[in-house]
């Protein structure tokens, strides 16, 4: 080893290939890091070294190195922990074996006790949750941190097998206690929300609730995730609405005895509001000592925003997981639906159904959608917090008299209720139905414990019927669903009600796709004038044995637009390509009928998901230039490691994020928020105007 030397190192260029990140760190402490960085020559190469700051040694910077360094001067220099009461690479005694902790902070009446530990060497948290539980328990830490410098997480240790999410670690002046009871209010959620501050997803904290507590705790996973969620939807609502109401669905040091009693009386009182997706006399059947845990791992997440994507992917995951890939439904992305509701362009004056609701992607993406138009007529903002604030009537009017769904999935009907009546304060129009076998209807309609949960609805839903007392033909304005495409039907007395059940000789088929008599029910919804967006496998447009299908589909109505999706759009749940097929039925005044007229077509060249099924997040490299998103090198958003920054997009590592720091995903089919190109939506919307579609005239909506 010879000379040493200062050095310009960048510590983003050492961490490129690694799984360690810089985004939980401010700006500032970065730079400072950086500037203390010295090169000495090790075996004829350049090595960055850092002085550490509680060794006092010299130690050659990795990946590692650089977040336990980083993660020193926070605890010093924001949480107020001196440099005596810490130590690095500190000894932790398993039998015979010893193994090193990143960091440990001592008890400050018992220098030989320790009080915080900090796990850093695995970058994967179940990896270092596990190491990090490990050397909590060898120790008796009652306190446990682990980082990548991405993701944080912070945990107490109650007994050796339940360690709970805290939102915090408490600052050399507190007391673990101090944390604990602290009251919050909705605005403490804003700012503290885990999702951005912790780098998570609800799906995440849902993954990790289910390997630490919920594959052992012998109850039905979904059913138990499902009551705490709408109970914390529950409680945010009514702290949306009194800003100075303490949030009840968190443990403010209650014994898990009480926090059970706590949380079951929030969630009857829940469930009186928005009647119709638990019964009467159910229960939380969670352990005390199970709930705990579970709502530790909740308590710090906002599930409202001014839209309703945080709890929608959660749900999404959740009933995917229970039985939805088992019918061959799958969840439409939520950016193929914002698509396909830019392109249909929903009026306040219009009904809208969706005959295959799943978790209500079509109805509720409507929903906001027209409610931008109502917020902009009545020259309102849009808060942060929208969904759970009360808003003008004409909003709540809208998804009580205008906006419907059916699915013949019991479960995808309570979630699709429970965003339903949060958006309509109480009241949806959301039935429990199959669709495809409306003769049957009456046997639903005339059952007592039925009218006594969809009674609303169903009233509703009978006054669009074309002909009264027939549930064939009614008069919506506007169609959006995803039907299954697996599975076929050979039912003879419901294929003997369709057109599709005959072959073109006119004799009835045995089996038809499940898909096909979806297209056909579609249309018997709409009337005429109406439009629908409806999503099918790519070989409906193509294979030449479903030319009845295209003929039948001409017949009825002007083909507006074919979107090809990319083929990991569904993935990982499946692999078929798929396309949106967007049409208008014939109507002499709104869609007068032609034989020769154009149609558009586009391909969406960006996949948004890899071929594993993961999303693919927008990077600032990929912004048009001059862009208006800001990189995290024009804002020090992260110089309090306490509170939630609201500066927005801002680009945290190279990944730009929406209004809510939310990741953006890359994609091609609409232009997000201003911040990326015109994509397929906007091209559609040009060619709209051109042709004088109805829908697109000037003083339509």
């Amino acid at each position: 080893m010879s000379d040493t030397q200062s050095s310009t190192f960048s510590l983003a260029d050492l961490l490129r290939d690694s799984n360690y990140k810089l985004t939980q760190f401010p700006l500032s402490r970065i730079a400072d890091l950086e500037e203390s960085i010295f090169i000495k020559r090790v075996r004829e190469k350049d090595t960055p070294y850092v002085k550490c700051l509680v060794r006092k040694k010299d130690i050659k910077l990795t990946p590692e190195e650089a977040v336990r360094q980083l993660y020193l001067a926070i605890l010093h220099f924001e949480y107020g922990y001196p440099l005596d009461r810490m130590d690095a690479e500190y000894g932790v005694s398993f039998g015979r074996e010893k193994k090193r902790a990143d960091i440990v902070i001592f008890d400050k009446q018992d220098s030989q006790s320790i009080y915080i530990v900090v796990e850093l060497k695995k970058p994967k948290l179940k990896d270092g949750k596990e190491q990090l539980k490990s050397y909590c328990n060898a120790t008796g830490a009652p306190i446990g941190v682990w980082s990548n410098g991405d993701s944080i997480s912070y945990y107490h240790r109650k007994d050796p097998n339940f360690f709970e999410d805290i939102s915090s670690i408490p600052k050399a002046s507190q007391k673990l206690s101090d944390i604990l009871t602290e009251r919050w209010t909705i605005d403490d959620l804003v700012k503290k929300d885990k999702l951005v501050n912790e780098r998570k997803s609800l799906k995440d904290l849902i993954l990790e609730m289910e390997d630490e507590v919920l594959a052992n705790a012998g109850v039905d996973v979904f059913e138990e995730l499902f009551k705490l969620i709408f109970t914390k939807l529950f409680d945010e609502l009514s702290s949306g609405r009194d800003k100075s109401r303490n949030l009840e669905f968190r443990n403010y040091g209650d014994t898990e005895t009480e926090l059970k009693e706590k949380i079951q009386s929030l969630f009857n009182t829940a469930k009186k509001k928005w009647e119709g997706v638990f019964s009467s006399d159910s229960k939380i059947q969670l352990t005390p000592s199970h709930l705990s845990i579970c709502v530790s791992s909740l308590q710090d997440v906002k599930l409202f925003n001014s839209n309703l994507d945080v709890v929608d992917e959660a749900f999404e995951y959740l009933i995917n997981k229970s039985s939805k890939g088992e019918k061959g439904q799958y969840f439409t992305p939520r950016y193929v639906i914002d698509m396909a509701v830019k392109m249909l362009d929903p009026a306040e004056s219009e009904t809208i159904i969706d005959t295959a609701a799943g978790s209500c992607g079509f109805p509720v993406h409507t929903i906001f959608h027209v409610w931008e138009k109502i917020l902009r007529d009545e020259g309102l903002a849009k808060s942060h917090l929208f969904t759970s604030e009360k808003k003008p009537v004409r909003c709540e009017d809208y998804v009580n008299d205008k906006v419907f769904a059916i699915d013949f999935d019991e479960r995808a009907v309570r979630v699709s209720r429970t965003l339903n009546l949060i958006a309509g304060d109480g009241q949806t129009n959301v039935l429990h139905l199959n669709t495809l076998d409306w003769e049957r209807w009456s046997d639903k309609t005339s059952d007592e414990e039925w009218i006594d949960t969809y009674h609303q609805g169903w009233k509703r839903l009978k006054k669009l019927r074309a002909t009264k007392n027939s549930d064939r033909d009614f008069n919506f304005d506007i169609v959006m669903a995803n039907p299954p495409f697996a599975g076929d039907i050979k039912e003879s007395r419901i294929l003997s009600k369709y057109d599709m059940g005959k072959k073109p000789t006119g004799k009835y088929q045995t089996k038809v796709g499940r898909d096909l008599l979806f297209i056909e029910r579609n249309l018997d919804f709409l009337k005429p004038g109406g439009r629908m967006a409806v999503v099918l496998p790519q070989g409906r447009f193509n294979n030449s044995s479903d030319k009845q299908v295209r003929e039948y589909i001409a017949e009825k109505c002007r083909i507006l637009a074919v979107v090809g999706l990319h083929g990991n759009v569904f993935k990982p749940h499946t692999g078929t390509k798929t396309s949106v097929l967007f049409v208008q039925k014939w109507d002499d005044k709104l869609c007068p009928k032609r034989d020769d007229y154009p149609i558009f077509f586009a391909t969406m060249q960006e996949s948004s998901k890899d071929n594993s099924g993961e999303k693919i997040f927008l990077k600032k490299k990929d912004l048009p230039p001059g862009s208006g998103a800001q990189t995290a090198k024009d804002t020090d958003r992260l110089s309090d490691p306490t509170s939630h920054y609201d500066q927005s997009p801002t680009d945290l590592d190279g990944y730009v994020l929406d209004s809510h720091d939310h990741l953006i995903v890359k994609h091609d089919l609409f232009n997000h928020d201003g911040l990326t190109q015109d994509g397929i939506a906007e091209a559609f919307a040009e060619f709209a105007k051109r042709e004088k579609l109805s829908f697109a005239l000037p003083g339509k909506h």
